[in-house]
């Protein structure tokens, strides 16, 4: 039998009392259940489909594997490791590869008149870019209904039924990626944008836990969304029923303080609604009296407790974290709670980062002054978003982009969208939101009227649908400007230079409303637009000190030196903040102030924060 394991708070995941002593690998999500669960993670047998021909020849009916592989984990690695390659990737244009392993089925409670019989759920916490999935040689859909799940970044899952069912099971799992320019790679080397300086080997596969856990027939789904009304103590929750067995059913809701277990339940709600079969969402309001609100100086957290309750009584419940905080861009300034706030932030690409040492790099971070991290068009282990919670970063996320602009690139980076929001929107510290990034998959904003459309369209979307998050049409230059209103939240300028006079002279003609010449492109598309302080200025990349293609001092303290002259000359202007590029060194970017493995800075602690605490 395999150990299952018990979920316990939002950042960990125990072992029972009576499991194995095994390392184990925590759940990659963020809205708990309080359940049990049997993680999948391990040696699974494997092979590369090199000629692409599983599935004509049904290999998830039966298949003799040849090698083995550890999940989670990379094709990259796992091919590399069964042909006993040490050069790079062992795929140019396609890549097909199958995965198998056996489980036992976990104990269940037994169904009774009062209780019915929870079914299974299968979850990979990302997988991709394109996964099927076969149980004991029948293919599963998705819960959306999706045969072939897309996407690399996000979780989905599997409901399992119960003539499938067996006490040892067959689970087979068909990943197919390309190097196709119209599906979201972010940085990932494709057909458009080949790997060499700050395009990367492609990471994908496997790349996340997989688990399967008993859950109720009727309940509420892992996500769950968070906007703040501060002024009035209110809050609203956006959660999602799946309902086998239509009715009527209670939400009821309960408020705890995180940090302060001991003062008991602080808020309740009880919601009342007839749920017919399927997924339906709903959005709830409850008042938080006497709310203390999170910020970077005060992150503080409450507990959510969500249960759905049906007309027996049963209960399916899930927990998860939140924080009340309201961020506004408006004049010069960015504005948290109210509050004027310079964001200091810094330029984070996660790469082949683990989690553990992703966990190392955002305690740097903090360390260096960053009141901001920049997630830079990739996709990350969810616990992260948990961990700039506690601790009180700012994040600032994007659409991993695809590498060129048509119909089927604008819907695959739709699609990536809705997934990635689906699964964030709980967190407080998620504050600003970038559609594409310096034109990739957008190359013709210039002077394609349909692609301004529809990142016009998306970005009033987000502002109805989303009003929590601030939204970056286009960062770092061509913003779209309609009958002279920018399409942005903010104007963003990515700005390069080592020389400290040239920097001067770049931000002065830049805090003038100088918008052409001073980055790589003009900063605005469309209309004419007039830059006279209506909006944040945040100059979000500069620096890349170290990056052969962008010069600048080689030696750690000339860095350091560098670095502290061009933040004062940032600070001493009216603008409301600034990205620092970057991190940690990754692949040909050999720019970071982080070592990737250690976590250790290379420059003094605080160099990047720019007003002393």
């Amino acid at each position: 039998m395999q150990p299952t394991y018990r979920n316990f708070n939002a950042t960990e995941s125990l072992p029972t009392s009576a499991v194995s002593p095994d390392p184990i690998n925590p759940l990659p999500r963020a809205v708990l259940r309080s359940n049990t669960y049997l993680l999948l993670d391990g040696d699974w047998k494997f092979t590369h489909d090199i000629a692409d021909e599983g599935l004509a020849q049904n290999w998830q009916s039966g298949h003799d594997f040849a090698y083995t592989a550890h999940w989670p984990g990379s094709v990259e690695d796992h091919i590399a490791q069964a042909h006993q390659l040490n050069d790079g990737p062992g795929w140019q244009d396609k890549v097909v590869v199958w995965y198998e392993r056996e489980f036992e089925l976990p104990e269940r409670e037994p169904a009774s008149d009062a209780h019915p019989q929870p079914m299974f759920q299968l979850t990979f916490g990302a997988c991709g870019y394109e996964t099927q999935v076969w149980l004991n040689g029948k293919q599963l859909q998705t819960i959306e209904g999706e045969s072939i799940h897309y996407g690399e970044y996000t979780s989905f899952s599997y409901e399992l039924g119960e003539k499938l069912l067996q006490p040892t099971n067959r689970l087979t799992v068909r990943i197919a990626d390309t190097m196709d320019a119209d599906i979201p790679r972010g940085k990932q080397e494709s057909l458009v944008y080949k790997r060499g300086g700050i395009w990367y080997q492609t990471y994908t596969g496997p790349v996340r836990s997989v688990w399967i856990e008993p859950v109720e027939r009727n309940r509420l789904r892992s996500r769950v969304g968070v906007v703040s009304v501060i002024e009035d103590n209110l809050v609203r929750f956006n959660l999602t029923t799946r309902i086998h067995d239509p009715g009527q059913y209670v939400i009821h809701l309960q408020i705890d303080d995180q940090s302060n277990p001991e003062a008991g339940t602080l808020a309740t709600g009880e919601f009342p609604l007839f749920l017919d079969f399927g997924q339906k969402n709903q959005r709830v309001v409850v008042e938080l009296p006497n709310a203390k609100l999170w910020s970077p100086d005060d992150p503080h957290l409450y507990r959510l407790t969500a249960q759905l309750i049906d007309e027996k009584g049963n209960k399916a419940q899930i927990e998860a974290h939140f924080g009340l905080r309201k961020v506004e861009a408006r004049g010069c300034c960015v504005y948290l709670n109210g509050q004027a706030t310079y964001l200091d932030g810094i330029l984070y690409q996660p790469g082949r980062a683990t989690y553990e040492e992703m966990q190392r790099h955002f305690y740097a971070m903090q360390k260096l002054g960053c009141n901001l991290v920049r997630v830079h068009i990739a996709g990350i282990d969810p616990r992260i978003y948990n961990l700039a919670d506690e601790l009180g970063l700012l994040l600032w996320v994007e659409v991993p982009s695809p590498h060129q602009s048509n119909n089927r690139s604008r819907e695959n980076h739709r699609a990536e969208l809705d997934r990635m929001l689906a699964l964030i929107e709980t967190h407080p510290s998620v504050i600003i939101w970038s559609l594409y990034n310096e034109d990739w998959g957008a190359e013709d904003i210039a002077n394609n009227a349909e692609t301004r459309q529809y990142i016009t369209d998306t970005y009033h979307y987000m502002q109805i649908y989303h009003p929590q998050f601030l939204v970056v049409d286009n960062d770092g230059w061509h913003h779209i400007s309609q009958e002279g209103r920018l399409k942005s939240d903010m104007l963003t300028a990515h700005l390069y230079t080592p020389d400290l006079n040239h920097w001067r002279h770049v931000l002065d003609r830049l805090v003038a409303g100088d918008l052409n010449g001073v980055a790589a492109f003009p900063l605005v598309v469309g209309d004419p637009f007039f830059y006279r302080k209506q909006v944040p200025l945040i100059v979000s990349e500069w620096g890349g000190f170290g990056f052969a293609n962008y010069g600048g001092p080689q030696d750690a303290e000339d860095r350091t030196e560098r670095i502290r002259q061009f933040k004062q000359e940032l600070r001493a202007r009216p603008i409301g903040g600034d990205v620092y590029t970057q991190a940690t060194n990754i692949e040909e970017e050999r720019n970071g102030l982080i070592d990737p493995q250690t976590g250790e800075l290379s420059v003094p602690e605080g160099l990047l924060r720019s007003v002393s605490k």
